[in-house]
């Protein structure tokens, strides 16, 4: 059977024009763009153009957009930049307990070198508590960063309304899942991470959106490039075919969420009426269904899936390998016989309602099998 592509939330397949633009970028500009001479201008500016392709995107100016490898250096660079610019206001910093590891591992690490981390409860759908949030935001806050939408179950945050509450702290979101799939006309952050390869462009490139007025101080040190803020010779074939796919999506984008619904609902209905005792997790209405099969590890559904051709995963690929439940669906007090039977689906704009159609039976028959097997 063709491969049918279910884990797009782990990455999505680089489109056409995105990788002829990479090809074109590095045959055509190689040439450094720190460089002074007349090819260095050029690849200059053409991480200029891109630069504002970006902001476009995400409803800010160019000078606002920083480029980096990725989410989680964008994430780094924000949390730690932030972090260390405001210490001698204050100390105190707030999260969640279901951010990515990009996020969690910072503010860890961030708690070696001194500094107080809170990290907010969620209810079981994923959404912060905002009671708590409240009762925890102080004069010496000076950060609160909380996902945009959750890369495991697809639950959306109200960031607005953690920005109305954050009184002088800074508020950053990790948007990585959530870019393409949201509007950002009305995500009022001070400092946003997105990437590339979750939007059909190349692995290895990102932005971080910091607003102007922002304080924050540089944590890669080198030949001061990217404002000083991220140091380092730049991806000019990788940021540019990073805007291409940009400049795709942003064409497309109202189409693309109504298709990411559609494909969405019509899911959960074929998959409830076909397989009994499922629960689905989160209040994902875009491109993730993160479900639980009961009586089933999601693993061993995952594999057993994989070798019919169909690629889902079990949750946040940056954390695949681990064999205990999700800290995403325990944080949500999702009950182990449920969550261990957890499998994250996850569309892209290039899936269709036939492709579903086509896995719903191996999806039924898999767990058919796999629940026989247990009863032996």
């Amino acid at each position: 059977m063709d491969k049918i592509y279910f884990d797009n939330s782990a990455t999505t397949k680089i489109n056409d024009d995105a990788l002829r633009t990479y090809n074109d970028i590095s045959m055509n500009y190689y040439e450094n763009p720190s460089s002074l001479h007349k090819g260095g201008l050029e690849s200059e500016k053409i991480i200029d153009k891109c630069r504002k392709i970006i902001a476009d995107s995400l409803c800010a100016l160019p000078e606002e957009i920083i480029f980096t490898s990725g989410g989680t250096e964008s994430d780094n660079i924000a949390i730690l930049g932030v972090a260390f610019a405001m210490e001698k206001t204050g100390k105190h910093l707030i999260t969640s307990k279901i951010e990515h590891h990009a996020v969690l591992n910072t503010f860890k690490y961030l708690e070696k070198k001194g500094f107080e981390v809170t990290y907010i409860d969620v209810d079981s759908s994923g959404v912060i508590d905002f009671e708590q949030l409240k009762n925890s935001v102080r004069d010496d806050t000076t950060l609160i960063s909380i996902m945009l939408m959750n890369n495991e179950v697809g639950t959306i945050q109200p960031v607005d309304k953690i920005k109305s509450i954050a009184k002088n702290a800074y508020v950053h979101t990790d948007a990585v899942q959530a870019y393409g799939k949201v509007d950002f006309k009305h995500i009022n952050a001070d400092l946003i991470s997105v990437s590339s390869h979750k939007v059909h462009g190349p692995k290895g490139v990102g932005a971080l959106y910091i607003k102007k007025g922002t304080k924050i101080v540089s944590t890669v040190f080198g030949g001061g490039q990217e404002s000083n803020l991220r140091s380092g010779t730049h991806n000019t074939p990788g940021i540019a075919a990073f805007a291409k796919a940009v400049e795709i999506m942003s064409k497309n984008q109202m189409a693309d969420i109504e298709h990411f619904k559609t494909l969405n609902v019509y899911f959960k209905k074929r998959i409830t009426e076909e397989i009994p005792e499922i629960h689905f997790n989160g209040l994902s209405e875009s491109n993730i269904v993160n479900v639980s099969f009961t009586g089933i590890r999601g693993e061993v559904l995952m594999h057993y899936l994989a070798d019919k051709n169909i690629y889902v995963s079990t949750g946040s690929a940056c954390n695949s390998k681990s064999t205990k439940i999700s800290y995403v669906l325990e944080s949500m007090n999702i009950p182990y016989n449920i969550a261990e039977g957890a499998v994250r689906f996850s569309f892209s704009n290039d899936n269709t309602i036939e492709e579903i159609d086509r896995a719903i039976p191996f999806i039924k028959s898999g767990t058919e099998f796999l629940l026989r097997f247990k009863r032996r």
